[in-house]
């Protein structure tokens, strides 16, 4: 997969918008990042092992760190800095955003979380 042209982070640093240089731009939330990040600590090592966050409605992106040519390292403000986003992961998220989301949502739910702190 290429490299995204353009990552832009919004002024609140709530929105990451990537822009690929085959397709419209892609907005994803900071929430959305943080919740579904690729970490192990977040997906664990299996399927099972995938963990459920709660509380990140009001997380923001501290910072955007490239990872060789094939990735970024997203810093949360809350300290949570060990996902690496390749393009592909960051694609998917893109494309998929409702379901991802719809499917968060409803984990949430299930489990007695709130998306506030």
């Amino acid at each position: 997969m290429k490299a995204p042209k353009e990552l832009r982070v919004s002024k609140d640093r709530r929105l990451l918008t990537v822009s690929f240089p085959d397709g419209e731009p892609m907005s994803l939330s900071a929430e959305m990042l943080r919740v579904l990040s690729p970490s192990a600590e977040v997906q664990g090592h299996s399927p099972e092992q995938r963990v459920t966050v709660g509380g990140k409605k009001d997380v923001a992106i501290a910072r955007v760190e490239p990872v060789g040519n094939y990735a970024v390292r997203i810093v949360f403000d809350d300290g949570h800095d060990t996902g690496l986003y390749s393009w592909s992961y960051l694609a998917t998220l893109g494309r998929e955003r409702e379901e991802r989301w719809q499917d968060y949502l409803r984990e949430l739910e299930e489990k007695g979380l709130s998306r506030e702190r």
